[in-house]
């Protein structure tokens, strides 16, 4: 079996407007609307034309999608999983940086 692979590296000052953002996920805007309504996903602007999204949101319409897809893991769910990975991120950092202090105190 031969799967595609494509990457984008994206600036992560860029914002996208929701076409744009359909486009790069391969997702309908229903989708988005959907995230949006659970809290997944945060654009700028109050009506749909006017919407834009941080290059970050596609890492998170990314992880719901295959939350979704693969898991079958509603969007609530989803929404919980992913505010529950980014406090692990969170935590890690944390402790990376109480490792970082520890080390220099020691020397």
């Amino acid at each position: 079996m031969k799967t595609d692979l494509q990457c984008s590296v994206f600036d992560e000052n860029n914002e996208f407007s929701l076409r744009e953002l359909c486009d790069l996920c391969r997702v309908h805007a229903r989708f988005i609307e959907d995230l949006i309504d659970e809290g997944i996903l945060s654009p700028r602007g109050t009506h749909p034309q006017e919407y834009r999204f941080a290059a970050v949101e596609i890492k998170r319409i990314q992880i719901s999608i295959r939350l979704h897809d693969d898991l079958r893991i509603n969007l609530p769910g989803a929404a919980l999983a992913l505010n529950l990975l980014e406090e692990i991120e969170e935590l890690k950092r944390s402790k990376q940086q109480l490792e970082q202090l520890h080390k220099l105190e020691i020397y």
